[in-house]
């Protein structure tokens, strides 16, 4: 419910810091007073677009606060859910807004996004506006209504999970047969080309082996006569560097024994002297290794030519991307020849899937036929009070295909005579009937719903008289009915019967037009509702038939 409304410039509003009360209450005031600007208001609490015009003129920042006490709306699961701090008594929303466009949302001092601001507002308001009548063309509205009725929201979120299933299987279904139809289509051509590539024996790494080898061939005379002089330099019989080495060992091993330091140069010669045969042993070897084989080489260049060329052709420029591109080939050729199987366990799952999405839609459906037959009964002794005696309201159920919700399409027939036909409501009704239909709707919505509050926008556009004072008491008996509700009216007879009366007023002042709102004594609701009785002039017969009302009110 809410309690405190909380405005700071916010266009024509400097500040407005109002109490709000439980049950039935009502506004009033002059077109363009004000009042749709305070909704606006509200609306941005709901998670509405913002718009730094709206703030006021010359001003940097407007606020928007509203407490609210949600003592026994059951919202403890929703700030838990998200880690807010639960004040049920004292839930305060708060929306800022700044010149530069900025916007703001709070949730108990707890910054939130405006999507969580949308999730808890569309909670704890209902703003019914005049173009929302205009719901009553829409399918999904009049099917919602009956779900309310029919409280078989388990039922339809678990249809809701099923369809999404079916709906991810049929999708993967169709993408597997285009996915074959391609491939068809390219089997010949990439046989082809997975055959060139398998053909070349692609191994990791083998590339740069052969490149290395066919530089090793390219060069093999210059790597022989290299080789062939180290190794003469090493092993020459007197002349080489090994056989002069042994003689310098020989030399320094006479006289070790009369000088000491001759004993440690010649351990060191002598590690040289083995280290060097080694490597004299090692090259003899490689040279023996080298050989020009132009047979080879021509065999390996054609290797290397063929990857080269392969390169080329895919658009790579190593061997590894090669051996990649050929095993997706191969997995792809491999999906063809066993497509049909998988094709075949796919189609299965999709029609398992669609089992099943039929067997819950059936359960909807069975659920919402149950309920269908409460609305036409609740409307009919609803609207027959408010001024429609012979109405006939039928909720039309036909099927459709299978859809988000179900497999029902919801039509709301009605006819205001007995020697007419039912038609679409939305087709046939006048505006003066569309009120008193959404007004019923929302009467007997509001009974399976736990909403907190409820704000009727001019829902008495094109009644009067003793009708509307049958919509304000059913505006009345839902607001006695643990719920708030609040009716901006032009009607005298809707405004009596408010147990509190606010009124909204617009005001020119040096600094410009304002509007404020307060809400009025008893004898400020008698001058008011005579004013909406007799218009400017107030007359004693106005304000006695003023009295009147709010006696009537008041029983």
């Amino acid at each position: 419910m809410l309690k405190h409304l909380y405005i700071k410039n916010f266009t024509l509003i400097d500040q407005l810091d109002i109490e709000f009360r439980p049950g039935f209450s009502v506004i009033t005031g002059e077109t363009g007073a004000g009042k749709s600007i305070i909704l606006g208001a509200i609306g941005l609490l709901l998670g509405n677009r913002a718009d730094s015009k709206l703030i006021k003129q010359g001003e940097k920042k407007c606020t928007i606060e509203a407490h609210f006490d949600l003592s026994n709306y059951g919202f403890e699961a929703f700030f838990e859910a998200h880690d807010i701090d639960f004040e049920p008594e004292d839930t305060i929303i708060r929306r800022e807004l700044t010149a530069t466009g900025k916007s703001r949302a709070f949730i108990n001092d707890t910054p939130v996004s405006l999507q969580m601001m949308r999730t808890l507002g569309e909670q704890l308001i209902d703003i019914h506006s005049q173009h929302q009548n205009l719901l009553l063309q829409k399918d999904d509205f009049q099917l919602n209504v009956v779900d309310i009725i029919a409280q078989d929201s388990t039922e339809l979120a678990a249809y809701q999970t099923a369809f999404q299933c079916y709906k991810n299987a049929e999708k993967q279904l169709s993408e597997l047969k285009e996915q074959i139809a391609r491939a068809q289509e390219n089997e010949e051509f990439m046989r082809f080309q997975f055959g060139e590539l398998d053909s070349a024996g692609l191994t990791e790494g083998r590339q740069e082996e052969l490149e290395q080898e066919s530089e090793t061939l390219s060069h093999a005379e210059d790597i022989k006569t290299s080789f062939y002089e180290a190794d003469s330099l090493l092993n020459e019989d007197d002349n080489g560097i090994l056989s002069r080495l042994g003689r310098s060992l020989e030399s320094l091993g006479n006289i070790e024994n009369v000088y000491p330091k001759a004993q440690e140069l010649v351990q060191r010669l002598s590690s040289v002297h083995i280290e060097l045969k080694d490597i004299a042993e090692e090259i003899s070897g490689e040279s023996g290794l080298i050989d020009f084989d132009p047979s080879r080489l021509d065999s390996i260049n054609q290797q290397l030519d063929q990857l080269n060329a392969l390169e080329q052709k895919f658009h790579v420029s190593t061997e590894r991307e090669l051996i990649g591109i050929r095993d997706e080939m191969e997995k792809q050729l491999k999906n063809i020849e066993h497509s049909d199987e998988e094709l075949e366990t796919l189609e299965q799952e999709v029609k398992k899937r669609l089992d099943e999405c039929e067997k819950l839609a059936g359960k909807l459906t069975t659920s919402r036929r149950k309920a269908i037959k409460t609305v036409e009964a609740q409307m009919s002794s609803r609207l027959v009070p408010l001024g429609i005696p012979n109405v006939r309201f039928k909720v039309e159920l036909t099927a459709k295909p299978l859809s988000t919700d179900g497999a029902d399409k919801v039509q709301f027939l009605f006819s205001a005579n007995t020697s007419t036909r039912m038609e679409s409501v939305a087709q046939v009704a006048s505006g003066g009937e569309i009120a008193r239909v959404m007004l019923s709707l929302k009467a007997m919505v509001s009974g399976a719903v736990k909403l907190p509050t409820i704000i009727f926008d001019e829902i008495d556009t094109g009644v009067s008289g003793k009708i509307a004072q049958k919509m304000a008491l059913i505006m009345q008996e839902m607001g006695n009915n643990n719920r708030q509700v609040i009716s901006i009216t032009h009607l005298p007879q809707i405004a009596a019967l408010g147990s509190s009366h606010y009124k909204v007023e617009k005001e020119e002042t040096p600094e410009g037009t304002r509007s404020r709102m307060r809400e009025l004594t008893e004898e400020q609701r008698v001058a008011e509702i005579a004013q909406m009785l007799s218009g400017a002039d107030i007359s004693d017969a106005a304000l006695q038939n003023a009295r009147d009302l709010l006696g009537l009110g008041r029983k």
